[in-house]
């Protein structure tokens, strides 16, 4: 990649990190309710996948979307604003933490049902094969979802239809509290996706690097050979799985020892000593998103609340 593109993806990076730690900062303050469930620590998976597809192609995310919307290119101050259940939020107000969607962008939600995006992501496949279009879907899901029919219904389907879906299990090796490996028979989950013949493989999610490369290749594959593909990133969250979590599960060695992989300041040493960024040019990065974040702030305190008949709105009757 050119340094233009790695800076492009570094910036993202900490876009994401500095909305999420301020939605958690306003959490606190009661400006947000509802549900919370930070990106922190697995920023390199959405902006490693994501920045690899086409404006045309299609993504879905699960319940832990905010860094997924943002990597996808909607404005931090619509998604602030939809946190804070404004009438300017991407949802209108009405999907809160959970549910965001931005059709202008192709990106099909925020899925707060675990495994409930996977079917539609099949469905939308499906479209694209029935239009013969050469765009891919992009379907990202953690390591929960994998024991839920939904997960190999839609792996079935996708396989015996030969459909263009990339699937993506964001493995952070915990559902809400508890370990993958107290959960799963086959803890390795790419190996579970191997018995529906097609391709799969395992990549580091805290090296955005090996990220971008392995969604290089299967958006590449999926959209030539019109085929499924499947990749586990291993990843790790430095929060607890919502806003409330009392995080008792892990030890304090763990998330630090985790923590020395944080994807931001890997990509940052990277650049650096490959002459291709300086301390100051990131630095620089670093402050304008924090202002931008700042600035989505400010747009979200000053929006105005959904007017009462809001209620009826987008209703199916």
């Amino acid at each position: 990649m050119h340094k233009a593109e790695l800076l492009d993806i570094y910036r993202r990076m900490t876009l994401i990190r500095a909305f999420e730690e301020k939605a958690g900062e306003k959490y606190k303050e009661g400006k947000i309710g509802g549900f919370l469930h930070l990106y922190i620590g697995q920023e390199a998976v959405a902006v490693g996948f994501i920045s690899a597809l086409r404006d045309d192609d299609y993504v879905i995310g699960a319940y832990r979307e905010h860094g997924q919307i943002i990597a996808r290119g909607t404005e931090p101050k619509y998604v602030m604003a939809e946190l804070f259940g404004k009438s300017t939020g991407i949802s209108g107000g009405k999907g809160g933490s959970m549910h965001m969607f931005d059709v202008s962008r192709k990106f099909m939600g925020g899925h707060g049902i675990v495994g409930g995006g996977m079917p539609l992501a099949v469905g939308m496949a499906f479209a694209i094969k029935y239009r013969d279009g050469d765009q891919v879907v992009m379907c990202f899901f953690g390591d929960g979802a994998v024991n839920e029919g939904s997960f190999h219904e839609s792996l079935n389907l996708a396989s015996l239809w030969r459909l263009p879906v990339i699937f993506v299990c964001e493995n952070n090796l915990y559902g809400m509290g508890t370990a993958v490996d107290r959960a799963s028979a086959v803890p390795e989950i790419f190996k579970r996706a191997q018995c529906y013949a097609m391709d799969v493989e395992s990549v580091d999610g805290m090296d955005v690097l090996a990220v971008r490369e392995a969604a290089d290749r299967a958006v590449r594959i999926a959209r030539r050979n019109r085929e499924p593909r499947f990749i586990e990133a291993i990843t790790y969250r430095f929060r607890g799985h919502s806003i409330t979590d009392p995080d008792s599960y892990r030890t304090k060695e763990e998330i630090e020892e985790w923590e020395k992989r944080d994807p931001i300041p890997r990509l940052r040493k990277y650049l650096i000593e490959n002459e291709l960024a300086a301390d100051e040019e990131l630095d620089k990065i670093n402050e304008e998103t924090a202002a931008e974040i700042e600035d989505a702030v400010r747009f979200a305190e000053e929006s105005p609340e959904p007017p009462d008949e809001a209620l009826y709105w987008d209703v199916y009757a």
